[in-house]
């Protein structure tokens, strides 16, 4: 299965992005009330200037302490997020995800974002995948 047939499933929600210089806190308040895990930072949307996750605000919570919520997201973001193409395959964004220790992907179309996954929509997607290939072979062996 390829990222492009993630996106589709995900329906279009749109990429939840903050502008470089939002505090800590209010990116804190922004993941809190959109249950989600991450946040890119743009500053027009289209081109990712860095990720932050939930759990890059926890750890630096643990680290600084509630000063951290008055610094600009910019001080903890990933600055170099990892991406991948629609036509990568699940197989490909699972091995990246995992060696590289984090669970958002950027969706790239060029160096404009298209969509983000979670390693959440990846499983589901390996998950049909497996399924689909067990109901395969199932018919094969049954003669169907």
């Amino acid at each position: 299965m390829q990222v492009l047939q993630i996106l589709k499933s995900k329906g279009d929600d749109g990429v939840v992005t903050v502008v470089p210089g939002t505090s800590v806190g209010a990116v804190a308040e922004i993941l809190s009330q959109r249950k989600i895990g991450a946040l890119i930072i743009s500053r027009d949307g289209k081109h990712v200037d860095g990720i932050v996750s939930e759990r890059d605000v926890v750890r630096e919570l643990g680290r600084r302490g509630a000063a951290v919520l008055t610094i600009p997201v910019d001080e903890i973001m990933t600055k170099n997020a990892i991406g991948c193409a629609r036509t990568d395959t699940t197989a490909r964004v699972t091995e990246v995800m995992s060696s590289g220790g984090f669970r958002h992907m950027p969706v790239m179309e060029g160096d404009e974002m298209v969509g983000l996954i979670s390693i959440r929509d990846v499983i589901a997607a390996r998950l049909q995948e497996l399924h689909m290939e067990k109901e395969a072979l199932t018919g094969m062996i049954m003669g169907n």
